[in-house]
Order: C-alpha cells, then structure tokens, then sequence
C-alpha cells in the first residue's frame, strides 16, 4: 500500500516527505466545482475530496492524500491572484487584519474515506503602499492562494499566528501524519 500524493504542489511534496519519502506525486487535474450552499469554511475539504477520490480510481489499492487550501477573510474566500491588481486588493484587504487559513485533507482508500479541516488565524501588519508594491512585482504571489506564501517575503507581514506554520504553507503535516496512522489501521 503506497501513499499517493494528489497535488502538484511542491511545498506540499516537500512537507509530505517529513512524514514519508515513499510516496508517489499523482496530481487530479479535476475540475474543482463547489456546490451551491457549501459554507465557506467547508470549501476546501470539498475540493480536497474531489481531488483524491478522482485520483483513487486510478491506484485502488493505495492511499491517496488530497488537499487544498483555501486563506479567508470574513466570508471571501482569497484564491490565486489573476494578475498583479488582484494581488495588490489582496494584499490591501489582508493588511492589518486577522486572517483564516484552512487546509482540507482528505485520505481516500478504495470506497473508504477520512476527511478533516485544519485552521490557522494569520494576521498581517499594516502594509504600506510600497511594501505592496515591492511584493506583488515579484513571483512570489502568483501561485498561492490568498496571493501570499508565508514561507518566503511575505514573512515579513507577518505579525502572528495561532495554529500550524505548515499549516498555512499548505499542508499540516503532524495532524496528516495522525490521521494517516488511523486511516490505515481502519483499511486493514
């Protein structure tokens, strides 16, 4: 039974190897779709779900990890920024506040499967224009939700956080490692 890793990403490659190198990096391609009425909280187990259970049909007889990560504020849910001013709104909307990020996780094992949520509270310093400025002209924003990774120059808006550094990178590695231990205990 192998460990089959449904995303692309490679921070989350890197963080999955703490837990284990013996996995395989299989990403879904599926489309994501929200269903009408899902609460924003819930958006990002829902697609974590979609993505693994698209990716099982394919290894049936492996675990596959699907996850995704959603930075909220209030009710909006910040994705990728489309180009630099959706990078710079968000950064101006994330400055000085306190935000939530929530990584979805979702283990799927032939018809079986454990899903969970785990939340980070970030909050930013106030930004100036020219902090701004300076970040959303590098690469850094284009390919991560909520159009920062707290990993990289954007540690530099960061006034606190309440929960899981990995977390926020994109993967909450110590939970996932537990709920793993579990999952394969039940598929035995």
């Amino acid at each position: 039974m192998k460990l089959i890793l449904a995303s692309a990403s490679p921070r989350r490659q890197e963080l999955i190897s703490l837990i284990t190198n013996e996995y395989v990096c299989n990403p879904s391609g599926v489309e994501e779709v929200i269903p009408d009425g899902i609460a924003v909280s819930q958006i990002p187990l829902c697609l974590a779900l979609q993505k693994a259970k698209a990716v099982a049909k394919d290894f049936p007889d492996d675990i596959v990890v699907g996850c995704d990560t959603a930075v909220i504020l209030k009710d909006e849910v910040l994705g990728k920024p489309k180009d630099k001013e959706d990078a710079r709104r968000m950064m101006k909307v994330l400055s000085g506040k306190v935000h939530q990020v929530i990584t979805g996780c979702a283990l799927v094992k032939d018809e079986k499967s454990l899903g969970f949520s785990n939340v980070t509270e970030v909050e930013f310093f106030e930004l100036s224009d020219e902090e701004i400025e300076e970040y959303i002209n590098t690469s850094e924003p284009y390919d991560k939700a909520g159009g920062y990774g707290i990993q990289g120059k954007a540690s530099l808006f960061v006034k606190g956080i309440k929960g899981d550094y990995f977390n926020v990178v994109g993967l909450p590695v110590a939970e996932l490692k537990r709920q793993i231990s579990k999952f394969v205990a039940e598929c035995k």
